[in-house]
């Protein structure tokens, strides 16, 4: 049942890849909660859980399966593992559980410890980067293009409620383009696109799309200048997010 006895990293990878091989239940669930050094539930207890996404009204028109409901709780579980600071395994155990749970996620995705709730509404293209504490409500549906940075508390909403009747809900979708990026402390409101190349400055509110090639900044965010390519366009503007392109493997 434990997997603690797995000597190395990558030997606790694979095995996780194996176990998410099959649709994943109780037993695998536990399995993996092992290998990552979580050893205080057993079955009984993943038998009655349930996630805070699960109360909202959102989770009646697409409700979790079971193997959703278990990666989720994988995914906010690893935060608070043992190993949830070893970045040699986090970055691919986290894009092992991408792979499974977006709705498609591309080829080196790296993500430190961030927050969404209907990861199966999340699309996410090749070599995409999203650091620490962001925040994705990915109800209304959230497309991330292809070598997207984004910063540390990012706010990302696709959903807003009716002032005068809490309950009515109206649901817009987000798009970021290829090759852009968005900075640290940002905010993107429901309905916006991010053009391709474009910059979203450090606590920006994005509350209207924002053209390609631009940066915009402020509150709301407003168009300050066109980005500084240099004539670099796409794989020439090395969005590259770390040394030698580390926790890259595709």
């Amino acid at each position: 049942m434990t997997n603690l006895a797995l000597d190395t990293i990558n030997e606790r990878l694979e095995r996780i890849k194996e176990i998410l091989k099959n649709s994943l239940d109780r037993t695998g669930t536990q399995e993996i909660l092992n290998i990552i050094g979580i050893t205080t539930l057993d079955q009984s207890d993943l038998a009655n859980i349930k996630l805070y996404s699960e109360y909202v009204p959102k989770a009646v028109d697409i409700p979790y399966s079971e193997e959703q409901r278990f990666l989720h709780f994988l995914w906010d579980s690893f935060e608070h593992s043992p190993l949830g600071p070893v970045t040699n395994f986090a970055f691919p155990f986290r894009r092992i559980l991408a792979k499974k749970l977006f709705l498609h996620c591309g080829k080196n995705f790296c993500s430190e410890a961030i927050h969404f709730n209907f990861g199966h509404l999340i699309t996410a293209g090749d070599n995409v980067f999203i650091n620490v504490g962001t925040l994705i409500d990915s109800k209304g549906g959230v497309t991330i293009g292809e070598s997207v940075g984004i910063g540390e508390f990012v706010r990302i909403y696709t959903h807003t409620h009716s002032e005068s009747n809490h309950a009515e809900r109206t649901y817009a979708p987000v798009i970021i383009g290829d090759y852009s990026k968005v900075y640290s402390g940002a905010t993107l409101l429901p309905g916006v696109t991010i053009g391709e190349q474009a910059i979203v400055a450090g606590s920006a509110l994005v509350t209207k799309d924002v053209p390609p090639n631009m940066v915009v900044a402020g509150i709301p965010a407003k168009v300050i200048r066109e980005r500084k390519t240099e004539g670099r366009f796409r794989e020439q503007l090395n969005h590259v997010w770390f040394h030698n392109r580390a926790h890259w493997d595709e």
